[in-house]
């Protein structure tokens, strides 16, 4: 795998204004996403996970200017994507693409499959007519759908056979990064697998490069090489995969981990329960944000917000007491 960053975010905040202005001024926001760094590397599978409402949509669709940033950089290949104009933001979209959450509401329910899957190619002029045809159903069966699905529309497909249409469109200018925005959440079990295997397929294929946003620790560590955790818009834990797994150092993180199913009745892991509620976005507590359901909770951690420093072998954690974990 390269080690040269494809994508570095740095101090990235987007806040959503509540409510109406004062005399000139904002009066109150919602920190969806307050001060968040990280990168990932070409050809890497970066894994983001936390609670709904934690902020990591709103990172994903940040990367790709679907909403102007509040405070910030995002460099994809060098270049400042919050400070591009529009001409070079358009040009630099055909190498990041979007996997939505739900298959069915981001179809177009009155196109068919080919000219969903086509439009990107007409839209940046790069084919049209029998050339776009024979691209299109390239990119179908490089996600298991056979040329007789093309005129069909999206009502006539299952959510699996929907979400595969939702990667081929992806696929369709050749990006370097692809944002899976909870790409499996919205399926079946079974049908989960399946699209996971696909992904990793096409990443080979494709040298691709994924941030992969999830609710759950469990389809993150079955595909990602790196996984960060996210509360309450802060990113709280970053490490690898193998290493998250085997030593988490936040206790939001064990958690976390705690509440997946044990295959080996052996190996159950012991319950770790949060009490209490996750705090409101439009009223954060001080110090560390997650000292409100912390069972280790101390003084310090009500006073002083901890900063997310490493911790050796590539692990960072936000916590005042995970040297001593």
């Amino acid at each position: 795998m390269d080690q040269t960053p494809l994508l570095e975010v740095k101090g990235y905040k987007k806040w959503y204004p509540v409510k109406k202005k004062l005399l000139g001024k904002e009066t109150q926001y919602v920190k969806a996403v307050d001060g968040v760094s990280f990168s990932i590397r070409a050809g890497e599978t970066f894994g983001l996970v936390g609670e709904s409402g934690c902020g990591k949509t709103t990172i994903g669709k940040g990367i790709l200017r679907l909403h102007e940033a509040s405070a910030g950089e995002v460099f994809f290949e060098g270049s400042d994507l919050l400070k591009l104009p529009p001409q070079e933001l358009r040009k630099a979209r055909r190498n990041m693409q979007i996997i939505y959450q739900d298959p069915y509401s981001s179809l177009d329910p009155r196109m068919t499959v080919g000219e969903t899957i086509g439009e990107p190619l007409e839209i940046h002029r790069i084919a049209s007519g029998a050339s776009k045809r024979q691209r299109v159903l390239e990119l179908m069966d490089y996600v298991g759908l056979g040329p007789s699905y093309y005129d069909r529309y999206p009502h006539e497909f299952s959510g699996g056979q929907r979400q595969r249409v939702g990667i081929a469109r992806a696929l369709c200018l050749n990006p370097k990064l692809i944002v899976c925005d909870e790409p499996v959440s919205a399926l079946d079990v079974s049908i989960q697998s399946q699209i996971l295997n696909l992904l990793e397929d096409l990443q080979d294929r494709f040298h691709l490069t994924y941030l992969f946003i999830a609710h759950g620790l469990t389809v993150v560590k079955h595909i990602s090489d790196r996984i960060g955790v996210m509360y309450l818009g802060k990113l709280i834990e970053l490490a690898d995969s193998s290493e998250l797994f085997a030593r988490p150092l936040h206790p939001y993180t064990e958690a976390l981990l705690s509440a997946i199913p044990a295959t080996d009745p052996s190996q159950r892991r012991q319950r770790i329960l949060l009490e209490g509620d996750v705090p409101n976005a439009m009223n954060l507590p001080s110090g560390c944000r997650f000292h409100t359901r912390c069972p280790y909770c101390q003084a310090v951690c009500r006073e002083q917000e901890p900063e997310l420093k490493e911790m050796g072998n590539g692990h960072f954690c936000a916590c005042h007491f995970s040297e001593k974990r």
